[in-house]
């Protein structure tokens, strides 16, 4: 019995070990290929600072002070070890740390994948059901087209066409931004979300307008994560119903409610969470067109602009950040697997 235990123990602590040592190969190799890029660019992040007109000995003292005379592996070496004290460097286009802008950004983007994620579960899951269950009728047909057109049509088309109808001919949705000009500076920024915020702070026309600016982009990415979703859940569901456990169920009398939902279904639900968690990964990677095209303060319009500004240290932020949070997505996604299916369980015991 103490040898079962000491066993469990040391497999717990090995499982930690190995998934922290990877986590951090993931991190560190995604810290090195971005900041590898971007000092191959062919961009001057000194002559961005100092401007066109600057002096060669001031554009040489900024030079030094950055550490570009540095080799590339001792400028790497500096990064991390400033990441690892939380020291991300300062932001060349806001002028503030790097970090504090993470914190500033990130939550809308977070709001706005999350709506899009919560669309695509709503539609995309029980779409996939009714594909899988009305196989080569009409459902199945449907969900195919659905899902085909939101899996190969690029979603900054479809953001532009979407602005084009919905709001510039129609007139059903607001425009770009996160809020009308005039609610701008009302809502105090406490947690990022403008939709906490402005309830929290009883700003409800502020909320309400919100709501009327997120709605396309959140649809948009709804419906990108719809068609991924979507086509997995058919796809899981066909296996399930064609297994023998579907027909014995059947042969016992079970509605056919009780053996889609109750059986099929359930079953299904532990690949699925894997899908799911990568769907909003995907989202976050995905929500940069997004964001740009509909001028959402979020992540992603932040590395967009950070980018072609040639403010390396925000972009190399960002990319940080959406890497550990895909990682922990992930992570919490084999947990969330583990505990739903009793197979890996006792595998593992």
């Amino acid at each position: 019995m103490a040898l079962t235990t000491t066993n469990r123990t040391l497999r717990a602590f090995y499982g930690i070990g190995s998934w922290l040592v990877t986590v951090a190969i993931t991190l560190i190799g995604l810290a090195a290929l971005t900041f590898f890029i971007g000092r191959v660019v062919p961009i001057d992040p000194v002559l961005r600072i100092v401007g066109e007109k600057a002096t060669p000995d001031v554009y040489h003292r900024v030079f030094l002070e950055m550490g570009l005379d540095q080799p590339l592996y001792v400028q790497f070496w500096r990064y991390i070890s400033g990441v690892l004290r939380g020291d991300f460097g300062i932001s060349f286009q806001t002028t503030r740390p790097v970090l504090q802008d993470l914190f500033d950004y990130f939550p809308a983007t977070i709001e706005l994948s999350s709506l899009g994620l919560i669309l695509g579960i709503v539609v995309g899951v029980p779409m996939g059901v009714a594909g899988a269950y009305w196989h080569e009728k009409w459902p199945d047909h449907l969900s195919r087209v659905v899902g085909l057109v939101g899996y190969s049509v690029p979603i900054f088309w479809l953001s532009l066409v979407g602005l084009y109808v919905f709001y510039y001919r129609l007139g059903w949705v607001a425009g770009p931004g996160q809020v009308d000009v005039f609610f701008n500076g009302i809502v105090n920024h406490v947690t990022g979300s403008i939709l906490i915020d402005s309830l929290t702070q009883g700003q409800i026309d502020v909320f309400w307008n919100a709501i009327g600016h997120m709605t396309l982009p959140a649809i948009l990415l709804g419906y990108y994560s719809l068609a991924y979703i979507s086509r997995m859940t058919r796809s899981v569901m066909l296996d399930q119903l064609s297994r023998e456990y579907v027909l014995i169920a059947r042969l016992k009398g079970a509605s056919e409610w009780r053996v889609v939902f109750g059986h099929a279904l359930r079953n299904a639900a532990i690949p699925l969470v894997t899908i799911i968690a990568l769907s909003y990964g995907g989202l976050l990677e995905g929500s940069v067109l997004v964001e740009t095209i509909f001028s959402w303060p979020g992540i992603g319009n932040y590395i967009y602009q950070s980018l072609f500004a040639a403010d390396m240290n925000a972009v190399l932020g960002g990319t940080l950040l959406v890497g550990v949070v895909y990682v922990l997505i992930n992570s919490v996604s084999d947990i969330l697997y583990r505990t739903l299916d009793p197979r890996s369980r006792e595998f593992a015991k």
